[in-house]
């Protein structure tokens, strides 16, 4: 199994930990670094940096952050992108969230900043992770306007938008918002599980409330999506891990 989307880096000193007691219950972890308020990318990279292999880093710019509009900021992270671009295997997260951006100026400022990443992530062949939330399909027409690749992490959107989505050659995060949200089962049911992978969003998006989620949690969004769709455990597992390391482009067993 393989989580396609957590953020070890938000555990700060106890990252060392989790990270040690996700080894073995699952092969790998895609951790989307991303720029977002005292979450720095540069400081998260060299936190992490001793666990690539196991840990497989993107580098990106959370709308959350992008509706501040600190062109400086982003620049310094486009910089550090491109420093790393050999060793990440995608730009992201990056996207628009019109939860928490209700003014139009805030929204118009995620729109500048997602344009820019989606054109760096052309401009370096590389595909994108999506963080899309109440603008899922206005995420969706940008990228497709970019012509990009991309992964809809811990997608809330509706089943036919992400129908559509995956008919474009996209991919699908399930989260471990399966277990408490309805609409998260309802785009399972409506895809093929081979347009879909499976993630936690660690430390968010916890399955047990009150607890931290961990990447160990994937197991049981495997389960689920096993249990929607009718298929053993091993075979949603297998096709999975699959889509994840097809679309970033990671070979496990080299």
């Amino acid at each position: 199994m393989i989580d396609a989307h957590a953020h070890f880096e938000l555990y700060r000193k106890d990252a060392p930990r989790v990270i040690e007691e996700c080894r073995g219950k699952v092969k790998a972890v895609v951790d989307s670094i991303t720029e977002y308020r005292k979450a720095h990318v540069h400081r998260s990279w060299e936190l992490l940096r001793p666990y690539f292999g196991f840990v497989i880093p993107t580098l990106g710019y959370h709308p959350n952050e992008a509706r501040r509009g600190n062109l400086e900021k982003v620049k310094r992270v486009e910089e550090f992108i491109l420093e790393h671009r050999h060793e990440i295997v995608a730009i992201g997260e990056v996207g628009l969230d019109y939860h928490y951006a209700r003014s139009e100026g805030e929204r118009e400022k995620q729109r500048t900043i997602f344009r820019r990443f989606l054109e760096l992530a052309v401009e370096l062949g590389m595909p994108v992770v999506i963080h899309a939330r109440d603008a899922e399909r206005e995420a969706f027409e940008l990228v497709q306007r970019a012509g990009v690749r991309a992964y809809f992490h811990s997608f809330t959107g509706s089943p036919e938008l992400a129908r559509e989505i995956a008919g474009n050659g996209h991919l699908i995060g399930i989260s471990t918002g399966i277990a408490f949200i309805p609409g998260v089962r309802e785009v399972v049911e409506a895809l093929e599980v081979e347009n879909i992978t499976t993630e936690t969003d660690s430390p968010y998006m916890s399955p047990v409330r009150g607890e931290r989620n961990t990447p160990c949690n994937v197991r049981m969004v495997v389960d689920a999506v096993a249990k929607l769709k009718g298929l053993d455990f091993e075979e949603v597992a297998g096709i999975t891990e699959k889509n994840a390391m097809e679309f970033f482009g990671v070979d496990l067993k080299g």
